[in-house]
């Protein structure tokens, strides 16, 4: 076969331009610290890191959610305490003392009276409680102070929760003035008060969040938040004593029995009893709070591990090791100056420098 000047110069030209693209891209990949730059290098592994990126990412929203929920769950948890605090010292100092004999005086009753006044602004406070502009007990309705306490057109003393009278379900203007053109029947009003105390507010933290279209969101998929404050310090109305169930309107209650001429003492005696129950059922949500932050804690932990995992894997698709690439890029290095070399060398004499 006979091999021309002019082809092997072609060769030369078609291999050095191999040589020198094999050390542009071991230049490139060792100043990137990446294995592949655009997804025509490698579209299988760009595929795969553009999924565990996006899954990273995801993952890092779920975390920052968290944490966030578990700053506002916090507060509920303060706030809640606050209250139990209050009321046991209420109940355990203040209403005990108040039934002792020595100091069963009017005078004296009426300073503990002052006490019990004092504490219900105190605990109204806490119920309003905000947590970066929200409040932490007003369920879905986190813009708006959730409590207010005024007095009815027979200037009775009423609590209303978004509104809405936590002992009868009437509903309330904004001017607290009652509105007539709201359904007002004893069905009506039960129903207004479960349907507050039952607000939900889901966040999904990345269990998997499930929609149906009839039932709508699944429960067991997302966090609710929500912890309606009616639900904290009661409502509605004791069937037995006819008193109202709500604390704070109970400790309005045992500031008027402490402050009548002839003390009743099994009257006071019962109203301090309801509101014990009241301080129960505090405790109560206060232990639940403490179960749904150690559960947020466990997703905390979930999301921490996965977001490793993600790294390992992203790393593993996309990044170089190092020490192979800097290999590589010394060989195709040696090779391109190799290359050069031999281009010094590639006419080599021919049948005409002989001839005379």
């Amino acid at each position: 076969m006979r091999i021309t000047t002019n082809a092997i110069l072609r060769n030369y030209k078609s291999n050095l331009g191999t040589s020198l693209s094999n050390l542009d891209i071991a230049r490139t990949r060792v100043m990137t610290q990446r294995k592949f730059n655009s997804t025509a290098e490698d579209p299988s592994s760009a595929l795969r890191a553009a999924v565990l990126q996006r899954k990273y990412v995801r993952n890092e929203d779920y975390l920052t959610l968290v944490q966030d929920v578990q700053s506002f769950q916090d507060s509920q948890e303060d706030a809640a305490m606050q209250i139990n605090n209050i009321a046991k010292t209420l109940s355990k100092q203040y209403g005990l003392e108040a039934l002792n004999g020595t100091n069963g005086s009017k005078e004296t009753r009426e300073t503990y009276a002052d006490a019990w006044r004092g504490a219900q602004e105190s605990m109204l406070l806490s119920l309003n409680a905000s947590y970066e502009g929200r409040y932490v007990f007003a369920g879905s309705d986190g813009m708006n102070a959730p409590f207010k306490l005024t007095k009815d057109a027979n200037g009775e003393q009423i609590l209303l929760y978004r509104n809405v009278d936590v002992t009868t379900g009437q509903l309330y203007k904004d001017d607290g003035t009652l509105d007539t053109t709201a359904a007002d029947t004893p069905a009506a009003n039960e129903a207004r008060l479960k349907a507050l105390s039952e607000d939900t507010l889901f966040v999904d933290l990345g269990f998997g969040l499930n929609i149906d279209e009839t039932t709508g969101i699944d429960a067991s998929s997302v966090f609710n938040t929500s912890l309606p404050g009616i639900n904290l310090v009661g409502f509605g109305v004791s069937k037995t004593t006819g008193n109202p169930k709500n604390m704070i309107l109970m400790m309005g209650k045992i500031a008027d029995e402490l402050e009548k001429p002839e003390f009743d003492y099994e009257g006071y005696r019962q109203l301090l009893g309801e509101f014990d129950e009241g301080r129960d059922t505090v405790l109560e949500h206060v232990t639940n709070l403490g179960t749904q932050t150690e559960f947020l804690t466990t997703t905390k932990d979930r999301l921490d591990t996965a977001k490793i995992n993600l790294s390992t894997q992203i790393d593993n698709v996309v990044n170089i090791d190092m020490a192979e690439a800097i290999m590589n890029f010394s060989w195709a290095q040696y090779a391109y100056n190799a290359a050069l070399k031999v281009g010094n060398n590639i006419l080599t004499p021919s049948f005409i420098d002989f001839m005379s």
